[in-house]
């Protein structure tokens, strides 16, 4: 089964736009999970346990596990292992170089990792994407417009030209042969958002930028979804995985956002 069919069969089951985003921070964890083997494993173990009903999918970033070393690198391996089958998983490593070292980022994260999709960055053009689209059963998240303050530097800046990202957008829409990409675009820029959904039609959107970085849920919902209410992929990590009751805190986001594809 293919990313997007199997992204579309899961929003369905769970009846959720909900991802959960699976970023550990071994110094925010509680530390009970630091006495046991493998904290990081029975720390995401927990949560997939406790939210696997409600999301759409997960998304794991590549950097909280490098950070611990091949220990960190097993732990992903096992975990994406432990996601249930019928959950796509996303995972985050925003990669991007030229063609032959793109093929590689592509084999690590597809046929190492086991990922449904990954992020890449478009900054060195298509031969630095097409690598990951030439897996055609994988989901190719391309970074359009993020959710970090600094993006203005560059995706917005339009010195008299179309902006950096409705440039990604057009160009992500032209590559996407093979029906597998989609774009990155944070929930803390929603008036953008709503533009790039009229560009991208009915491409998923992975929007990250709820929760904890304050972005607009409601907009970003109601500009996020195509017209069948569904491919907004909505990012929680931090609000979700370090909450009291993470299963609780995933059911009340999920909900939420449903409240807003009406």
């Amino acid at each position: 089964m293919n990313f997007l069919r199997q992204l579309d069969k899961a929003s369905v089951k769970n009846n959720s736009l909900l991802c959960v985003g699976l970023d550990i921070d071994l110094s925010r964890i509680p530390p009970d999970f630091l006495k046991k083997e493998d904290p990081i494993f029975a720390f995401n173990k927990i949560i997939i346990d406790e939210t696997r009903d409600v999301v759409c999918c997960y998304k794991p970033n590549i950097a909280f596990y490098e950070m611990c070393g091949i220990y960190g690198l097993q732990a992903l391996i096992k975990t994406i292992e432990y996601i249930p089958e019928d959950i796509p998983v996303i995972l985050d490593a925003k990669r991007g170089d030229v063609g032959h070292t793109a093929a590689a980022y592509a084999k690590s994260l597809f046929d190492v990792f086991k990922a449904d999709a990954a992020t890449v960055n478009p900054y060195m053009g298509y031969d630095s994407i097409k690598p990951f689209m030439e897996y055609r059963e994988k989901g190719i998240f391309i970074l359009c417009l993020t959710s970090n303050t600094s993006h203005r530097d560059f995706q917005e800046n339009t010195e008299g030209k179309t902006p950096l990202y409705k440039q990604v957008a057009m160009h992500a829409k032209e590559w996407n042969i093979y029906g597998n990409c989609g774009l990155v675009a944070g929930a803390t820029n929603p008036e953008e958002l709503k533009e790039i959904r009229q560009i991208a039609e009915d491409m998923p959107l992975l929007i990250p930028g709820v929760g904890a970085q304050g972005g607009d849920l409601e907009h970003s919902v109601k500009y996020g979804i195509t017209k069948d209410k569904n491919r907004a992929v909505i990012n929680a990590s931090r609000s979700i995985i370090y909450s009291d009751d993470p299963g609780g805190a995933a059911k009340k986001l999920r909900d939420e956002i449903n409240s807003f594809r009406k």
